[in-house]
């Protein structure tokens, strides 16, 4: 019911997990399952994607708020395992695309668990997380790496920094995919954002976009005022698409993907907002609660 529980995955690089290469060598990361209280019954569950700081102090409150909601939680740590501290001054540790893969592989785990319903297993990611949690809902990324016979039922991700697109990134899943994104956010600008849900929603998909005026990256961490981080690597300005050959290259220039490209910027700023958090807060324990079906 508690405790930590270690699997295997693999760490691609980006062009790897585009082109569906499988590096030959594993690595043991793990999560942290919790079972709400209650009587003995399978209920949903939410996986719980940290952002580019590791687990944190908002992950554990999102975590206490579901199980007080009646739904199981799986915190992912994909970052310890690999000998990470954190990201956030330099994200080519670790590409987010790899992310992804341990999704599934920790979807394909918490299918087996007997208090969890497997058809109500939803994933939900923070910043460097939520692309995780946005993009595994592509149905190209599902196929070659998705485990067989089991899918998200949801995918929530909040501010998920939406700059690349990627080839048949419009053909996802039919679950709902939900967005939640502050319109201050320096880091993971909103517009792009709109634009990709828009897309979605051209091509049939059950996918919104909720967005809080004034909120900042991080609108839903516990704090009492606005952080700014001088070393954060910021990647706002920046617009990449995938190429036929399973490449990033900046749209702006045609030039591989690099984060040492010159719209990588130094600087961001961070602000919790109560109010913002908990309307998100109820918007997500009415998708992913107990008498969701």
């Amino acid at each position: 019911p508690t405790g930590r529980i270690g699997f295997q995955t693999t760490t691609p690089s980006g062009s790897e997990f585009l082109q569906g290469v499988r590096p030959t060598s594993a690595t043991l990361i793990w999560g942290a399952p919790e079972l709400p209280p209650g009587p003995a019954g399978r209920s949903p569950a939410v996986l719980l994607v940290h952002g580019s700081g590791g687990v944190s102090i908002r992950e554990d409150r999102w975590a206490d708020e579901l199980r007080r909601a009646g739904v199981a939680t799986f915190v992912l740590d994909t970052f310890t395992g690999r000998g990470i501290a954190l990201t956030a001054e330099d994200q080519a540790q670790l590409s987010s695309l790899a992310m992804i893969g341990d999704t599934y592989r920790a979807l394909e785990l918490l299918a087996t668990h007997p208090r969890i319903d497997p058809a109500r297993i939803a994933v939900m990611g923070f910043s460097k997380g939520a692309i995780a949690a946005l993009y595994s809902a592509m149905t190209r990324f599902q196929r070659l790496y998705g485990p067989s016979g089991v899918r998200f039922a949801q995918h929530i991700a909040f501010y998920p920094p939406c700059l690349i697109t990627y080839i048949g990134d419009e053909a996802v899943t039919d679950r709902p995919i939900r967005l939640f994104q502050g319109t201050a956010d320096v880091l993971a600008p909103i517009e792009p954002c709109r634009t990709y849900v828009e897309r979605l929603q051209r091509a049939g998909a059950d996918a919104q976009l909720t967005a809080y005026a004034g909120a900042q990256h991080q609108f839903d961490r516990p704090g009492d005022r606005v952080r700014h981080s001088p070393r954060e690597q910021n990647v706002s300005q920046c617009r990449w698409e995938e190429r036929p050959e399973g490449q990033l290259v900046s749209r702006a220039t045609g030039r591989p993907f690099s984060l040492d490209d010159p719209c990588v910027s130094r600087g961001g700023s961070f602000g919790p907002d109560p109010a913002a958090y908990q309307a998100a807060l109820e918007a997500v324990k009415a998708l992913v609660g107990v008498n969701q079906r």
